[in-house]
């Protein structure tokens, strides 16, 4: 079981570092909108799915700070922010490593290296992404930054492999469920994206358009 999970991640040395060190060790799973506990001196690694990361403003809106993926790391020794807190995207597998245990594993070290090099890239297409005036534009760039992270090409074009509701995305880019409705109706409208049968999205040779910083 940990073995076919864990193949979905991106770094051959990362899976093989996982595997000896948690042989016969349990995973832990999640549901699809559940919070996942993070402790001071633990990591978690994602086996399979997709972790949303994000904070809550003393308003009580929600800003996504970014998406571990498989293979990534995620936990409280990575952020300085506070509240500083994870839900499960979708329904994800996730492995619980102690700070002494990724210290006493050059391979393990390594392997989360450049997941955590990989986390650093997303943070910054965030960065830029929440420079965007326009509501439109933040969206185009995080459907754009959701194709790399978790697409899967089809002939039609690239799938996102988590069906996302539009509250999430809404939350994402800081807008209404409302407003994200409209949008992507204009956006199916244009050719840019369309849904298959399982509702999930779709994006046709997308690319984003315009600059909409202010």
């Amino acid at each position: 079981m940990l073995q076919s999970i864990v193949a979905t991640s991106p770094q051959p040395d990362l899976r093989q570092a996982l595997e000896a060190l948690y042989s016969g060790r349990n995973l832990y799973p999640f549901r699809s909108g559940q919070a996942i506990e993070l402790l001071p001196n633990e990591i978690w690694v994602v086996c399979r799915g997709v972790v949303q990361l994000g904070t809550l403003y003393d308003s009580g809106e929600e800003s996504l700070l970014g998406l571990a993926c498989p293979g990534m790391p995620f936990g409280l020794p990575f952020s300085l922010i506070r509240p500083y807190q994870a839900s499960a995207l979708s329904e994800v597998d996730l492995m619980r490593l102690t700070l002494a245990e990724v210290e006493q594993s050059p391979a393990l070290s390594q392997g989360l290296f450049r997941q955590i090099a990989r986390r650093l890239q997303q943070a910054e297409t965030i960065l830029a992404m929440v420079g965007y005036r326009r509501v439109e534009d933040r969206l185009r760039h995080l459907l754009l930054l959701l194709q790399q992270e978790i697409g899967q090409p089809t002939e039609r074009g690239i799938r996102l492999s988590v069906r996302l509701t539009h509250q999430q995305l809404a939350n994402a880019i800081g807008t209404t469920r409302v407003t994200v409705t409209r949008l992507l109706s204009q956006l199916r409208d244009e050719g840019w994206l369309a849904i298959d049968p399982q509702r999930h999205l779709v994006l046709l040779n997308a690319t984003a358009s315009g600059d909409g910083r202010s």
